[in-house]
């Protein structure tokens, strides 16, 4: 079984402000379609169009969650000419993600990477 990365430096008990940041992170991460661009980017940056027609959903709809993804400091973007690229700001949210899902894997029964099948 493998063992969950250690944090570089652990929460103190009462550390208020940074468990809301922890929680406003995680609301963040509550979307399918939000965890389905971060999976897409943890193989490098892509631009919106590569991104909407990867995780199957419309451009306006990938643009309005990488808005979300952006302010939540997930992800960074630049601009080549009149294309805006985008890529994991923290690649460790990739690896956090690979977490959860082992444990929903888990509780379905089934290895972690089976049945995440890109559209």
């Amino acid at each position: 079984m493998a063992r969950a990365p250690v944090l570089a430096r652990p929460l103190a008990p009462r550390d208020d402000e940074a468990f809301r940041l922890h929680a406003e992170l995680c609301k963040v991460l509550t979307d399918p379609k939000r965890l389905r661009v971060i999976d897409a980017l943890r193989s490098g940056e892509r631009c919106v169009t590569e991104l909407a027609e990867e995780v199957g959903m419309s451009l306006p709809n990938a643009s309005q969650h990488l808005s979300v993804l952006r302010g939540a400091g997930i992800v960074t973007s630049r601009r080549e000419r009149a294309t805006v690229y985008y890529r994991l700001s923290e690649p460790r949210i990739a690896a956090a993600c690979d977490i959860v899902h082992g444990i929903v894997a888990d509780r379905l029964g089934r290895a972690p990477n089976e049945g995440r099948a890109r559209r």
